[in-house]
């Protein structure tokens, strides 16, 4: 065969030939994607098949013009998609390339103790340089995801989506179909912030309340009730905006691993159905999502398919997912806004017709104050608040940087202990809530919100892993949440999820075990009744088979995301047969909410807070289903 060298011009020639090909060739697969139900290609790789290759490794990770070293799943921030197949036997290689010992936990999924991926539970973790191998049956479908399990890893980047298509078609129908993964980003490292937090509880809050508020509650509620009301906060050395732990300050929020100036962009077109999978997979930040000029029509939640709810806004907690289905219908660019509770920061991507279009960022949101009604006061005792029970109560945000985030610079001890407590089988029936029975705390004291009950707390009146304890707690799952009350639009609630069918077991709770959420801000410590997870190393036992309600009590004024793996927990909300599933929960300050387990996975699995620094200090405990 004879072999010609080609000239400068004929070289010229092929390249210019190749490339209009490849053009043309992405042209076609562009419109291909939009006549077809697919993943979006330009954010996330997905990955599929029975064997899947993962690989941890350090990376520089470059924002907004900063880079810094980033712990990344195949290089990537978020990691790729997977996308499985219910019923499927998966199996996926993961290999370590760190320093440092590491590990995976699929969030949400069913599968053995053994590959869950909790280091110290129920693996030892994947050692530097070694290959671990998970191997599971896939019993679900939904959207998840997944992350490391291993100190403050998840935060410097290990977490990524994942997908698994359903054996039967699904209720609902869609063209487009995007993952849409909220994150927050910080150049300090977790062991900085975490001992910044040590030192000071506030550190990263810099909305406080200043003179200038001091004085607009005195022109709204008169001088005596507002210095009242000053002299209260401060005397329990509480900050009524103390909403989020970490805050814009050091924090940016990502959408698909993108800042607010990079702004994530998805494609459809005139008519499309667009289902986004929504994944708050922060470490310590809730976001209020929205889209100005859409309805979100919310299908599932947590992976669960739920009946269809209309709703303007939805609050996502931390770990927490929802999909819903958008139907945009004007030849215009749709913002995808994901605020911070605290107001501190957003992060935000559009919803384009073509390419090169770019949405309107919306007004942003006076940031909220907490009440009494958080701290689980009574509104009889103690000083007269005229009305700073008010939840419209707000205050202005400090100025923004282009990032989204805040621009400012950083200018009793007595407390009460919760006790675990187990009661017998006989319970009510409690499905109905909020009637929730009273517990005898001796001679209670009488709150005037409605349906709140005294808290029973334990013998030990001062323990210093708890800085209050709520003196009534109540149901809120009624509720938007603290901030989104005046909001005037339809805002996702606990108790508009019904499951899309009857759950399979509808038996009652044999018994019930309650678990306080407590926490000491001045300190940084958190904790389930009282104690750290270093101090409570004995196990939540549940018998295997049982039906068991979970009931959280929280002490603090923070909300809390609880996560327990392994089994679903159905969130006891007042639908009766069609309790929707969760892997999730958020609990609101000074609210009373059960779950109902069915203990069908034996093993030990772990419970925590999945806000990241707060399981890291102590918020961790671990489940043990068992014969005995």
């Amino acid at each position: 065969m004879k072999y010609e060298l080609l000239s400068r011009h004929s070289l010229l020639n092929r390249v210019v030939a190749l490339s209009l090909l490849a053009a043309v060739e992405l042209l076609v697969h562009a419109a291909d994607a939009l006549t077809n139900t697919t993943l979006d290609p330009s954010s996330q790789t997905a990955l599929s098949g029975d064997v899947i290759d993962l690989t941890i490794s350090e990376q520089l990770f470059s924002l907004d013009g900063r880079t810094a070293p980033a712990l990344t799943i195949n290089g990537m921030i978020p990691g790729p998609v997977i996308r499985l197949k219910e019923g499927q036997q998966a199996t996926l290689r993961v290999t370590n390339r760190l320093k440092e010992r590491s590990s995976i936990h699929w969030h949400g999924l069913l599968l053995p103790p053994a590959v869950d991926g909790v280091p110290g539970v129920s693996f030892a973790g994947i050692e530097a340089g070694t290959t671990f191998t998970y191997q599971f049956p896939v019993r679900q479908s939904g959207t998840y995801w997944f992350h490391s399990h291993s100190g403050g890893q998840e935060m410097q980047g290990m977490y990524a989506p994942m997908i698994i298509d359903p054996i039967e078609p699904e209720p609902f129908q869609y063209e487009r179909d995007y993952v849409v993964m909220l994150s927050d980003w910080s150049f300090e490292s977790p062991e900085t912030l975490l001992s910044n937090l040590k030192k000071q509880g506030g550190y990263y809050n810099f909305q406080k309340r200043a003179a200038g508020e001091f004085f607009a509650d005195v022109k709204r509620i008169g001088l005596w009730p507002a210095i009242q009301n000053y002299l209260m906060w401060d005397q329990m050395r509480m900050d009524p905006t103390d909403f989020a732990d970490v805050t814009g300050y050091t924090f940016t929020y990502l959408m698909n691993g993108l800042s607010p100036v990079g702004n994530w962009t998805g494609l459809f077109r005139h008519g499309d159905r667009v289902r986004l999978r929504l994944i708050n997979a922060a470490s310590m930040t809730f976001f209020d999502l929205r889209i100005p000029g859409l309805k979100m029509t919310v299908v599932q939640a947590d992976g669960q398919n739920v009946q269809p709810v209309v709703v303007d806004e939805l609050r996502m907690g931390v770990a927490e997912t929802y999909d819903v289905i958008v139907e945009p219908v004007e030849d215009r660019a749709y913002t995808i806004f994901a605020e911070t509770m605290d107001r501190s920061g957003y992060t935000r991507g559009t919803l384009v017709p073509r390419p090169g279009m770019s949405g309107e960022i919306p007004d942003r949101r006076t940031r909220p104050l907490r009440t009494m009604e958080d701290m689980g006061m009574s509104m009889e005792e103690g000083m007269d608040m005229g009305d700073m029970k008010d939840p419209h109560a707000h205050t202005t945000i400090p100025a923004m940087d282009p990032s989204g985030n805040t621009a400012n610079v950083k200018g009793g001890d007595a407390n009460q202990k919760s006790q675990h407590t187990e009661h017998g089988s006989g319970l009510q029936h409690r499905q109905d809530m909020p009637d929730i029975p009273a517990v005898d705390a001796g001679e209670p004291r009488r709150s005037k919100i409605p349906g709140a009950e005294p808290v029973k707390h334990g013998p030990d009146d001062h323990g210093p892993g708890n800085q209050m304890v709520a003196e009534f707690s109540q149901n809120r799952m009624g509720e938007p949440g603290r901030g989104l009350e005046s909001s005037g639009r339809r805002v996702l609630l606990y108790t508009d999820l019904r499951s899309l069918a009857p759950y399979p077991d509808q038996r009652e709770p044999e018994r019930e075990i309650e678990i306080h959420l407590t926490g000491h801000m001045e300190r940084y410590m958190w904790s389930f009744d009282g104690k750290k997870y270093s101090e409570a190393r004995e196990p939540i036992h549940i018998r295997y088979g049982e039906r068991v309600r979970l009931t959280f009590v929280n002490d603090t004024m923070m909300e809390h995301p609880l996560h327990l793996h392994g089994m679903w927990m159905h969130l006891e909300n007042g639908t009766r047969a069609y309790l929707p599933r969760k892997h999730t929960v958020i609990v609101k300050p000074a609210e009373r909410l059960s779950v109902a387990v069915t203990a069908d996975a034996p093993g030990h699995w772990a419970f925590h807070c999945h806000l990241l620094l707060h399981m890291e200090a102590g918020m961790f405990r671990v489940v043990e289903v068992s014969e005995q």
